[in-house]
């Protein structure tokens, strides 16, 4: 049936999402999902919203979702634009607001979405290459574009740009968009929606599917100046103005208004993520920095490819990027104390029987 695609169609190389298998007994650690379960203030309010209301349409513009977001950040709900899930948000971004005669920035090594969204909405881009320690260089985006996109920490290194640099950045590119992907930010950084207010240029993306534990549900949302939110919303409505159901409107809502359940889980998976980090370590393995909650590391002696494969033997699966710079990299999401417990109790034992060969 190929004949009767679209040339941007064919010509695209779609997103490969992390492998999502139904095994019994299986620990996943391969696509950042919080190891902790939702609120249950979510749950009662998603059982609440499960009525005969159903049969109606959601609010079309969201708004108690956006008053709550609003309110959580001191902001208007008129800054505010929510969708399904942050990649769903980024893509309506990316039809919006980074389509220009100049090319699009993002680093080399991020995520890989970014490039997906160019060729679907054609859009010319320049990849930006990390520094030795894989890093965000700042400086490196100093350069004539029709706009800059990048996770914050990144993406799959797990590394954080301070917030400062983001500022700096924002004043030495104030006529191009800036969008900060801040999917992981609640796990060890300061967000840029602080400072939405000081620069027009400047879009937050999040989502409830990490921190929140909602990746089930998806919801996402974007921050910045009335006018970026505009240009949303003006190509969501020209393509399905009603994006997100009663259900997750309803959960969203419950996720922030439970604080303390917010602020345990994630807690405790930033202890999780420090000591994985460590136990690596002690391993041998280089690991990088995290603010996330996931662990970028390598092995000096031993093929991550291999590693990986040996894991799944043992019904433990992580993420490898078979790319440049990063071939030699596992990504591993930080799962709960007898998960992590477990995985460097693998990693141990695969070690000690391996003759240390690439």
């Amino acid at each position: 049936m190929s004949r009767f695609w679209s040339n941007t169609v064919k010509a695209l190389t779609p997103y490969v999402p992390g492998e999502q298998p139904q095994i019994s007994g299986l620990i996943k650690l391969n696509t950042n999902e919080n190891p902790y379960p939702p609120s249950p203030a979510v749950l009662a309010a998603i059982a609440g919203a499960n009525h005969a209301a159903l049969r109606l349409y959601p609010d079309p513009q969201a708004r108690t979702l956006r008053q709550c977001l609003a309110d959580y950040h001191r902001l208007t709900p008129e800054q505010i634009f929510v969708g399904n899930g942050s990649d769903e948000v980024l893509g309506l971004v990316f039809a919006a607001l980074l389509k220009h005669d100049a090319p699009l920035l993002f680093p080399d090594i991020s995520y890989s979405f970014y490039p997906v969204y160019c060729g679907l909405y054609d859009i010319e881009y320049r990849t930006v290459p990390l520094d030795d320690s894989f890093a965000i260089a700042v400086d490196d985006y100093r350069q004539p574009c029709g706009g800059i996109i990048f996770p914050n920490p990144n993406a799959p290194t797990g590394r954080l740009l301070p917030l400062a640099q983001i500022e700096a950045l924002l004043q030495a590119q104030p006529d191009c968009v800036l969008v900060v992907d801040e999917a992981y930010i609640d796990f060890g950084g300061d967000s840029a929606i602080g400072l939405v207010a000081h620069y027009p240029n400047l879009l937050v993306v999040q989502t409830l599917s990490k921190s929140r534990s909602l990746a089930g549900l998806r919801v996402g949302f974007a921050v910045g100046h009335p006018d970026l939110i505009e240009a949303l919303e003006r190509v969501k409505n020209s393509f399905n103005s009603y994006v997100l159901d009663r259900l997750a409107l309803a959960g969203a809502v419950a996720a922030f208004e439970d604080e303390a359940y917010f602020r345990q889980t994630r807690q405790a998976v930033i202890d999780s993520r420090e000591r994985v980090s460590a136990g690596l370590a002690a391993l041998g393995f280089e690991v990088l920095p995290s603010a996330a909650n996931f662990v970028f590391a390598r092995h000096p002696q031993h093929d991550a490819a291999q590693l990986a494969a040996a894991l799944r033997e043992q019904a433990i699966i992580v993420r490898h990027f078979a790319q440049p710079r990063i071939a030699q990299f596992l990504r591993i999401s930080i799962g709960n104390d007898e998960e992590c417990t477990q995985l460097l109790a693998a990693l141990a034992g695969l070690l000690a029987h391996s003759d240390g060969s690439k």
